[in-house]
């Protein structure tokens, strides 16, 4: 059996729904379908949970909600009046919307979040109402009765062992289960949600729960691409790649899919395929535990923006023992995590997300290095990008660092940082945020031609 995910864009409209029932009624395997709540129908249209967020901003300020809670409720009216359902869907939404508008309010982010989870949510119920009414046999699965259980951390959930037991019953449900993404129930019963790319993360959760044999995650793209199109013209598409390759390119700011939502997956051996959902037919990028090395050492190159270096000078530092610890004692004390810390005999650099830091944290992390470390000299800088090559085949591959660090020496811009993982997966270079597109597009140039396709 196949578990599906279907974004925000691919649920948008009942246009889109009605693209998703075709694809769903094509394979008999897919028997399992998650959905997010509908997303942007244009560049300018706004999103279903912007609108949740509207509406659960208005009630903790105790103003009127009508307003906020009609736009909701029309964007639902409108997708089902398409889809050509009744108007009972409608109210059964309207019903669940003014029902969690009377919980507690005393901790704002868990109301917040819990109003945001209604927009996968409902749109599940609105789904599989649509599937039934089409001839499909579907049925909507709540996650707390289906014992989705997680952890109780608010905004960045965490499915615990048990629930991929509680789970895999569903391989054993008669037709379609059309599941809601995004948010799961703690032991206790109290609704959390993901991180980033929550419904992603649901799907892999559940594929891994049921071992399914293949997680197929829809999109608006036909395949992940060597590069940002956004900022390279028609870049390659990669049509195979492993698990590590993914995670490395998520987690430098590939936006197709979210680095958490891979570790279900790879670790009950799933394999994925991102597909697209108005395009079914192409083949997509299928990401598997291993594959075969293509003529290019790179399979690809991402980058994001919004690091900080927090640098630290010392002599002798190398010989002074717990001083690395002490460091990062500092930072955990602020509630930082770091993401490298590149070293010299006598000096550590240790890059943060920036959005992590404020002038208050920063003035304490300075004072503390200076009194406790007794350092030489410690600032923060701002403003870094990080751009990342990965691919399997790089370790085998001599030269590569030297080819990249030419190319970025073509177009100016200065390298502040050069690391690279025991796996030899990725090579990281950090650079200034200003320099990010122009680096971006010479790294293609120098890794791959225009006309290139990535495969096994």
């Amino acid at each position: 059996m196949k578990v599906c995910k279907f974004g925000g864009t691919s649920v948008a409209s009942a246009e889109q729904i009605k693209k998703v029932a075709a694809i769903i009624k094509q394979d008999a395997s897919r028997k399992i379908v998650v959905v997010s709540a509908p997303g942007k129908r244009s560049d300018d249209d706004v999103k279903v949970t912007d609108l949740l967020i509207c509406l659960a901003e208005a009630a903790l300020a105790q103003e009127k909600v009508d307003r906020e809670l009609a736009a909701v409720v029309n964007r639902y009216a409108e997708i089902a009046a398409g889809l050509g359902l009744d108007h009972q869907i409608v109210q059964v939404i309207e019903s669940d919307l003014r029902d969690r508008l009377t919980h507690s309010r005393e901790n704002r982010d868990l109301f917040v979040d819990q109003l945001k989870a209604s927009g996968e949510d409902n749109n599940a119920k609105l789904i599989a109402a649509y599937f039934s009414s089409v001839g499909l046999e579907a049925e909507y699965v709540n996650p707390k009765e289906a014992g989705l259980v997680v952890s109780d951390e608010p905004g960045r959930a965490r499915a615990l062992p048990e629930a991929y037991e509680n789970l895999s019953h569903l391989r054993g449900k008669k037709g379609i289960v059309v599941f809601p993404g995004f948010f799961g129930y703690t032991p206790d019963g109290v609704m959390m949600t993901f991180a980033r790319g929550g419904s992603d993360i649901t799907g892999s959760i559940l594929a891994a729960a049921v071992e399914a044999e293949l997680y197929e995650n829809f999109t608006d793209v036909d395949s992940v691409y060597a590069a940002n199109p956004k900022v390279v013209d028609r870049p390659a598409e990669i049509k195979r790649m492993t698990y590590r390759e993914m995670r490395e390119l998520s987690y430098a700011g590939f936006s197709v899919f979210h680095d958490e939502a891979l570790m279900p997956a790879f670790r009950h051996s799933v394999p994925v395929c991102i597909k697209n959902t108005n395009n079914p037919s192409a083949e997509g990028t299928l990401i598997v535990a291993e594959r075969e090395y293509s003529n290019s050492p790179v399979s690809g190159i991402a980058a994001d923006g919004g690091f900080s270096t927090i640098y630290v000078r010392k002599y002798l530092m190398n010989r002074e023992l717990g001083f690395g610890r002490r460091l990062l004692q500092i930072l955990e004390d602020e509630h930082i995590s770091f993401e490298h810390t590149p070293s010299g005999i006598d000096d550590l650099s240790v890059i943060v997300r920036s959005h992590q830091l404020t002038p208050e944290k920063e003035a304490r992390i300075i004072s503390r290095c200076r009194k406790e470390l007794l350092v030489d000299d410690v600032h923060i800088e701002h403003h870094f990008a990080m751009v990342v090559l990965v691919g399997e085949g790089m370790h085998n591959t001599l030269g590569l660092s030297a080819r990249a660090t030419a190319a970025i020496s073509r177009v100016g811009a200065n390298i502040e940082m050069i690391n690279q993982g025991s796996s030899e997966v990725s090579l990281v270079f950090g650079i200034h945020e200003e320099d990010t597109e122009k680096v971006l597009k010479e790294l293609y140039k120098e890794f791959f031609s225009s006309s290139a396709v990535v495969e096994a």
